[in-house]
């Protein structure tokens, strides 16, 4: 089954593949012809979900994957939130959002903090939701070399390493998008 990734991230196309399995072969945004960038305009991971799909699926008519996903740390009052990749202001900046993150949380005990993702799947006009929420800390400072976003400094509940330190088999599995994905497959083999 052929579907729509609605992003040009290349690590969230090999995060979701290689969870999703031969099955279902993921397009990107680019793929299909889609070259806009498709606004997130909603102060809420299921609003930038489902807004990211059903813009691929009015435009392509192509059943969608989209997710939203971010980081929320409890004593921010769950910033940075849906402005996780933004969060220093300019879009992606990965290195910069980690050193705003980190700054601001300068003296502070509580790193309590939890990664949720969204995924908004898109068959037929249809939507679906599915939330993964995975709990952790932020760590001090910067660990592992892998991964992407805020992974060098979030690890999870249970394990002494940051996502940054782990390989995709151990990752996927326990992740945020790994969850979501997980309960979006249970979903699809029963349709």
């Amino acid at each position: 089954m052929k579907l729509c990734l609605a992003t040009n991230n290349a690590h969230k196309v090999e995060e979701l593949q290689a969870l999703l399995g031969e099955k279902f072969q993921l397009q990107t945004l680019n793929e299909i012809g889609c070259f806009d960038d498709i606004p997130e305009t909603a102060n809420t991971f299921d609003g930038n979900s489902l807004q990211k799909a059903m813009y691929v699926w009015e435009r392509f008519q192509i059943d969608c994957i989209a997710d939203d996903s971010g980081l929320e740390v409890d004593t921010l009052n769950g910033e940075p939130g849906v402005f996780s990749a933004r969060y220093a202001g300019e879009h992606g900046n990965h290195a910069k959002n980690i050193e705003k993150l980190l700054e601001n949380l300068k003296g502070i005990e509580n790193r309590a903090a939890q990664f949720r993702s969204v995924i908004t799947l898109l068959i037929d006009g249809e939507s679906h939701f599915f939330e993964g929420i995975i709990r952790g800390k932020i760590t001090q400072e910067r660990h592992g070399e892998k991964g992407f976003g805020y992974d060098p400094i979030f690890m999870p509940e249970g394990y002494d390493r940051t996502f940054a330190e782990m390989t995709l088999e151990e990752k996927n599995p326990i992740s945020h998008r790994g969850l979501a994905v997980a309960k979006m497959i249970d979903f699809l083999n029963q349709a």
